[in-house]
């Protein structure tokens, strides 16, 4: 066998020159992380449990369901504990144990159920106000603080209804109050927009450029959802998200098992090899949204996409 002449010095720099050219030059994936929604079913474990499965890096806490146009806000918990009571002091421990595991744990607003909109700039400066108090940094009594003295991480809008007019409003009011407090901590917000663009209720509040994670919900909309060996409208709808929206991160949202939505679906192996892959190149890709808790512990969804994610 014949020996191969040595490269020349110049002609190995080109080849490591060009090696490192294609290298920076390529897309780049990156890792991400995942959000769930828990507070809708009292058989989903507690907080405390769902964040030491060490699976999630978000939590939204569901829902503050009822709000605006003068009416009281309303925190509802299903069967976890009763906030009119005064019982849901008993998540402070459990909001501290997450957070202490570097999980951010969220107010989601809205839902599909309740009543609630937001009628004017002072309605939603008035709602600000109140969440501050009651659920962020502010200076209210910890017996008027649903959660005592447990400081949230942010504000997460899964808006479904009500005068889409007011929610950038909202959003603003809600910033602002970043770096204030005690703690003087960032106030950060999510938004969990259905997948046909642009949403039709945080459309509006979205185009404020406020919005540290969107977790874009990619069921229930077959237009723009996965389908099962084809994931073109999938990958058509994300790709008009993460260029559409000025957001930090963009999620996939999920249902966690096939009874959690109407369609959407997206089975462990399929979201591995065919979706992933292709989410990750975009420098938005922020991992994925799940819906819910109670329905991640059906089939163990998490666990079995963690460490694509």
């Amino acid at each position: 066998m014949a020996i191969p002449a040595k490269p020349s010095a110049s002609f190995s720099v080109a080849c490591l020159l060009a090696a490192i050219f294609l290298f920076s030059s390529a897309p780049r994936s990156h890792g991400g992380s995942i959000a769930i929604y828990w507070g809708q079913n009292g058989n989903e474990g507690t907080l405390a449990e769902t964040c030491s499965t060490g699976n999630y890096g978000f939590v939204n806490i569901a829902f503050l369901c009822s709000f605006g146009s003068g009416q009281s806000p309303q925190l509802n918990l299903a069967g976890h504990c009763d906030p009119y009571s005064n019982a849901c002091t008993n998540l402070t421990a459990d909001i501290n144990l997450c957070q202490s595991k570097g999980v951010k744990v969220m107010l989601s607003i809205g839902g599909g159920a309740g009543g609630y909109t937001l009628n004017s700039d002072q309605d939603a400066a008035d709602l600000a106000l109140y969440i501050w108090n009651s659920f962020l940094g502010g200076s209210s009594p910890s017996s008027k603080r649903p959660f005592g003295d447990a400081v949230l991480d942010g504000v997460d809008f899964d808006i479904e209804g009500g005068n889409p007019d007011y929610y950038g409003a909202l959003a603003s009011h809600l910033k602002s109050y970043s770096g204030k407090g005690s703690k003087s901590k960032e106030v950060y917000l999510s938004a969990a927009p259905q997948c046909p663009f642009p949403d039709q209720w945080v459309g509006k509040a979205l185009d404020t450029g406020l919005f540290d994670y969107v977790w874009v919900q990619f069921y229930n909309n077959p237009p723009c959802q996965f389908v099962q060996g084809n994931p073109a409208n999938l990958m058509d709808s994300w790709k008009q998200w993460t260029t559409g929206v000025h957001a930090k991160y963009i999620f996939l949202g999920l249902p966690a098992a096939p009874a959690a939505a109407g369609s959407g679906f997206i089975p462990a192996a399929s979201l591995e090899s065919q979706v992933l892959p292709a989410l990750k190149g975009s420098s938005k890709y922020g991992g994925v949204m799940l819906w819910s808790k109670f329905y991640d512990d059906q089939d163990g969804y998490s666990s079995a996409i963690k460490n694509s994610v």
